[in-house]
């Protein structure tokens, strides 16, 4: 359940938190006061969107914090699935929004917006304004019965939707496929060129690299013979090659060496250096002499890279993109050569994906049947015990005229809520008045059946009053019962049900209009009753009035508890 809401900076919210009771808690206060944004910071929190105006006038950023404490192992098991730790049946949600985006985190970790609302759906349920407008569309008729009969029909959608998404990527793929004969040869003609080319030029890994090396060394051949004769020609032959005047140099040494020892260091030195020379010049010689400048082998070499660097242009940009796409080739032409078989393989995973859609949508509908037929009868007691006193409600499932994600079904409530009235469906048979409370029917027995134990509901008392105020009043005590209910409302009758009642109010401070939530005591909850009662002027009469309405509803709610 919700224990605590903390709102920093929201709207017309300086800073506000609240600590929710377990049972009914009832939102109270002027029009205007700021009780939906109450509500609307819980939407926020949990992944709903949001405007760069919902940030305070003056703040650099809005922060909504929600607390729940997990009362049922399958919700752990359930965000355990989404990646969330629960370390002591304690999640923290937090939203923070700023101008140019927003943070939200699950007990500290960082989280997506797709995951903040799926851990929604596992903690809370939200009845926002209007949502029961809903109703008058089929596909919320099919999303009721389906989440009433979810234990049963999780499986078999599931199995369903894989079938379904198959289905729809074979039909794609034979829409495709339709190619006339004459395109389809000359695309067979195309792709076999593309692959011929690519396999004629046998490209080979480091291939190129090493053609360009090679290229390099034959494109220069004159400038490198000539200019190792050059070298070989200072080195080692002519009138002043090194190699002479290094051997001068060595025998002036050793002469002078046989006067002073020290000068024999100095002609062992050389000798290595006119060694090293001589080394020297008889390799460079031997490299002159295998050195040939072959102007065919340089046309080879370049018609070559020419041809790999084409291939590459074409097909890809490296070896392992030509292959891939050589692949893709092959494929795709081995299904154009095999046109007919390619087709009828595909027909015939199109047909197994049929029976199994067929398998598991008859199992689909044959619980929706089940399923409707309890939960028709259930809610008609609901209804009932809403005022709707000789109401007929059904729930229809027909045939589609095809396969949906849903499966092979329609479903659409039928209300007749007079005597004597034929069944029509809710968009042309209810209210606006009667929505609100069908709706409210709809989640007091789905919160029966499900495990989400926090039920929010934003002003779902529009549009009714007297006797009918009552029963619902009643109606919500009973959920609370077994449920945390948080609402918002404009009815005495509810508020005098509340197990805590709060109020929201403006305040204006320093020319500052902000909102306040306070929950108040048993005599403070008797003044707004008679607010809510009274109006502008709260007479003695009116505070008595309203001190037996809360007295009455203590009674009522132990007895619809009990």
């Amino acid at each position: 359940m919700l224990v605590n809401l903390h709102v920093k900076n929201l709207a017309i919210i300086d800073e506000v938190e609240v600590d929710f009771s377990d049972q009914l808690n009832v939102l109270t206060g002027e029009t205007g006061a700021g009780k939906s944004i109450i509500i609307g910071s819980i939407n926020l929190a949990l992944g709903g969107k949001a405007s760069k105006d919902v940030i305070r006038s003056g703040a650099e950023y809005a922060l909504v914090e929600l607390t729940f404490i997990l009362d049922r192992a399958s919700q752990r098991e359930a965000l355990a699935e989404l990646g969330i730790s629960v370390p002591e049946d304690e999640v923290l949600i937090s939203r923070k929004l700023m101008s140019r985006r927003s943070v939200s985190r699950v007990n500290g970790e960082t989280v997506t917006r797709d995951v903040l609302q799926k851990v929604a759906g596992v903690l809370i349920d939200i009845h926002g304004q209007n949502e029961q407008q809903s109703l008058l569309h089929t596909a919320k008729h099919m999303e009721i019965l389906d989440r009433y009969a979810w234990a049963r029909l999780s499986e078999p959608k599931e199995q369903f939707a894989k079938a379904y998404t198959e289905y729809c990527q074979i039909q794609e793929e034979l829409s495709k496929g339709q190619i006339p004969e004459e395109e389809r040869l000359r695309e067979i003609s195309f792709l076999q060129y593309e692959l011929e080319e690519i396999e004629t030029a046998g490209l080979k890994e480091g291939e190129e690299e090493t053609l360009e090396e090679e290229y390099r060394r034959l494109s220069h051949a004159s400038a490198i013979a000539e200019g190792l004769g050059e070298i070989h020609q200072l080195t080692s032959s002519g009138n002043m090659a090194a190699s002479d005047q290094i051997g001068e140099g060595l025998r002036i040494l050793l002469k002078l060496s046989e006067y002073d020892e020290k000068i024999q260091e100095f002609a062992d030195q050389l000798s290595e250096i006119d060694n090293l020379l001589t080394d020297f010049n008889r390799d460079i010689a031997g490299y002159m002499d295998d050195f040939v400048v072959d102007p065919q082998a340089l046309r080879e070499t370049e018609q070559r890279l020419d041809l790999i660097r084409s291939v590459k242009a074409k097909y890809g940009a490296t070896l392992e993109q030509v292959q891939a796409y050589a692949g893709q080739i092959r494929e795709k032409l081995e299904r154009y050569q095999e046109y007919d078989a390619y087709r009828r393989e595909l027909q015939e995973r199109l047909q197994k994906q049929e029976e199994l859609l067929q398998t598991w949508g008859a199992q689909i509908t044959e619980i929706r049947r089940s399923g409707a037929s309890v939960l028709e009868q259930e809610i008609r007691a609901a209804l009932i015990d809403l005022n709707f006193l000789q109401v007929q409600f059904q729930i229809e499932i027909r045939p589609t005229d095809s396969y949906t994600a849903q499966g092979m079904d329609e479903v659409e409530f039928m209300i007749s809520t007079n005597p004597g009235e034929p069944m029509r469906s809710l968009g042309s048979a209810a209210s606006g008045g009667e929505l609100s409370r069908i709706m409210l029917a709809v989640k007091a027995v789905l919160a029966e059946h499900d495990e989400i134990d926090t039920l929010i509901f934003d002003e779902i008392d529009v549009g009714i009053s007297g006797r009918t105020a009552q029963k619902v009043a009643e109606k919500m005590a009973l959920i609370a019962g077994s449920h945390q209910v948080i609402c918002i409302s404009h009815l005495a009758q509810i508020a005098a049900m509340a197990d805590a009642h709060y109020l929201i109010e403006k305040k204006n401070e320093n020319d500052r209009t902000s909102t306040e939530i306070v929950k108040m005591s048993e005599e403070e909850t008797i003044d707004e009753l008679a607010r809510i009662l009274g109006g502008a002027k709260i007479t003695d009469a009116v505070l008595e009035s309203a001190r037996e309405m809360k007295e009455l509803a203590l009674t009522e709610k132990n007895r619809v508890r009990s």
